[in-house]
């Protein structure tokens, strides 16, 4: 079963009930939550908040794959400087209980800004910093029964982390359970050395890809670019990967709703064709 899910962001402008009806409405499957959507403070949303914002989604019938985007807001975090990780990690546990207590099964650790190696006195330092935070979130994920996955991000964006192989390894250097990589199709084009769909052959079936990113190398929506995702999709259902597949526009033009409708047909007649439609 191959489910389809849409980062909410996409939707900013309407209200969380709105977001998940016209998520719902589109034939997406679930709802990929960006915390700071939600709260300037998301770490400190009140438990009667929480419960609320499953039951929206539960109303319309969507799931809640996760939460990605995680360390934005409050401002100022880091993982890479010694003087910031404790608090950068205490926020990466509390991302991990959010994520539990609206329902979600996996964390998205994108957030180039907050892994600078530059913010470190020196790389190594920058490195073992990150291992620490990340040992924290691991061990939090376990504990909570979610995913914990580490965002290969293009060069472009960092030096640090930028490819599935770079994740899977400092994976292994931290050993905590909770952790996984994933794949977001427009970063693997800056970052990979071979399609998306070549890296998700080889690492799918490792069971460490926790969870995959589509959208255009262009930052918009697939369908709304050169690239096409049937290889992609080919790869996620000759798997026995059964996570989620969500599409991660940046740029929404015509508009937000638009670009979610965009996604919603061109996925959904992919997963069709390929034969992943649930």
């Amino acid at each position: 079963m191959m489910r389809l899910a849409l980062c909410n962001e996409v939707l900013r402008e309407h209200d969380f009930a709105d977001q998940c009806r016209i998520i719902a409405d589109l034939g997406f499957d679930a709802i990929e939550i960006a915390p700071f959507t939600l709260s300037d403070d998301p770490a400190r949303l009140s438990a009667t908040r929480r419960a609320e914002v499953r039951a929206m989604a539960e109303d319309t019938g969507l799931e809640i794959a996760g939460l990605h985007w995680l360390m934005n807001v409050p401002l100022g975090l880091s993982i890479t400087d010694p003087a910031r990780a404790d608090v950068a990690g205490a926020h990466m546990e509390a991302m991990v209980e959010l994520c539990a207590d609206l329902g979600g099964e996996m964390l998205v650790h994108g957030s180039p800004d907050a892994r600078n190696p530059a913010d470190a006195p020196d790389p190594a330092t920058a490195r073992a910093t990150a291992a620490t935070c990340f040992a924290r979130a691991g061990h939090a994920a376990e504990a909570a029964g979610v995913r914990y996955c580490l965002e290969p991000l293009s060069p472009t964006l960092t030096p640090f982390l930028n490819t599935v192989a770079d994740c899977a390894a400092f994976i292994d250097e931290i050993g905590a359970p909770g952790l996984m990589t994933m794949l977001d199709t427009c970063a693997a084009a800056d970052g990979e050395d071979r399609p998306a769909h070549e890296v998700l052959a080889e690492w799918l079936p490792t069971r460490r890809i926790g969870h995959v990113h589509v959208n255009d190398p262009n930052r918009r929506a697939p369908g709304q670019g050169a690239m096409t995702f049937r290889a992609v999709l080919e790869a996620v259902a000759r798997s026995d990967y059964t996570g989620y597949v969500s599409a991660e526009p940046f740029v929404y033009e015509p508009s937000g709703l638009a670009t979610a409708a965009v996604a919603a047909g061109y996925l959904r007649g992919l997963r069709e064709a390929v034969g992943g439609k649930p």
